[in-house]
């Protein structure tokens, strides 16, 4: 009797892109460039060495988790916004976990007066840099006067020597008001819409990804004229649910600023490319308040100047991509 032929299943070769907002990874030094005295020792947040290298080493192993529960392998590229330098940085990734894994990183110090910037870290065994610049992000506050905000992380390379294009941004606040300020975040989704539309006239469908923390919903005016009108997907709409589910909260709210935008040609499933598989937040237990009135919601470093000891007011989110083999 001739046996059925049962084809061999492949095994998927996964990658996880990701960011996270880390919540002010200041290092206790002063710098008299920026407004960093709180986090020093003698500021009102008595930001210790101690206290420092805790957070370095709740944040090192949050990253290495990101998407385990789909992925064993901790992630391919990560955007990250808040650092303050490229020591911080540095020492992030010389914490255990990180440190047996072979990470470099990109960083430029931005105009911002706090001097929380944003970087891309990826793994080098995947990812072959090719091109990194600051792109300013030039807004005007209400009166006239430039705000100082930070800049756009524009990062170009190879990922499993596929082409790709990636923005890390974190966008205007909304300290003076959502409503108040949105022109603002509206203007830096143009100013990447046109970097886009300047990508598409030397590359054939190019690959996009557009991460960070937006200081907007998926609904929002901004993230809309981003995603229609550089012709982006957005895989963290489906995710947001105001009563219960998101990256951060604010006013009792849960809010989605945390997000990962892919251009179409993620979904072409090419031999030699990648394609899109699926977005989460990655808002583990571990991650989150345990009691009180705040359970449930992210873990945060400092409620105001008390210090709370926890990882950052913001979930990592992640896609997750298949090279198709």
């Amino acid at each position: 009797m001739r046996l059925p032929f049962f084809k061999k299943k492949t095994k998927k070769q996964r990658y996880t892109v990701a960011f996270y907002n880390l919540e002010n990874l200041f290092d206790p030094e002063r710098n008299v460039n920026i407004l960093d005295k709180d986090f020093t020792p003698n500021g009102v947040k008595k930001w210790t060495v101690e206290k420092y290298q805790r957070k370095l080493q709740k944040l090192a192993k949050t990253i290495y988790r990101i998407g385990d529960e789909e992925h064993p392998y901790p992630p391919a590229l990560i955007g990250v916004a808040e650092a303050e330098n490229n020591s911080v940085l540095k020492a992030l990734l010389d914490t255990d976990p990180l440190d047996d894994v072979d990470y470099g990183f990109v960083h430029f110090d931005s105009p911002d007066e706090r001097g929380i910037d944003t970087g891309l870290i990826y793994r080098k065994r995947f990812f072959k840099l090719l091109h990194a610049e600051p792109l300013a992000l030039l807004v005007d506050n209400a009166g006239g006067v430039r705000d100082t905000t930070r800049d756009i992380l524009y990062v170009k390379g190879e990922l499993n020597k596929e082409l790709v294009h990636v923005f890390v941004n974190h966008w205007p606040s909304r300290r003076d008001g959502g409503v108040e300020t949105e022109y603002k975040r509206v203007i830096a989704a143009k100013e990447i819409v046109q970097r886009i539309e300047g990508i598409k006239t030397e590359e054939l469908d190019p690959n996009i990804i557009v991460m960070g923390d937006f200081n907007d919903d998926p609904s929002s005016l901004s993230i809309q004229t981003l995603k229609e009108e550089a012709g982006l997907f957005n895989p963290m709409e489906t995710l947001h649910i105001p009563n219960s589910r998101g990256s951060s909260v604010y006013g009792n709210k849960w809010n989605m600023f945390d997000q990962i935008l892919v251009s179409d040609s993620f979904f072409n499933y090419e031999k030699n490319t990648h394609s899109f598989d699926k977005a989460d937040i990655y808002d583990h237990k571990s991650l989150r308040e345990k009691k009180g009135k705040y359970k449930g919601t992210p873990y945060r470093t400092f409620v105001s100047d008390k210090y709370l000891g926890g990882y950052s007011d913001h979930f990592p989110v992640y896609a997750m991509l298949t090279f198709n083999s």
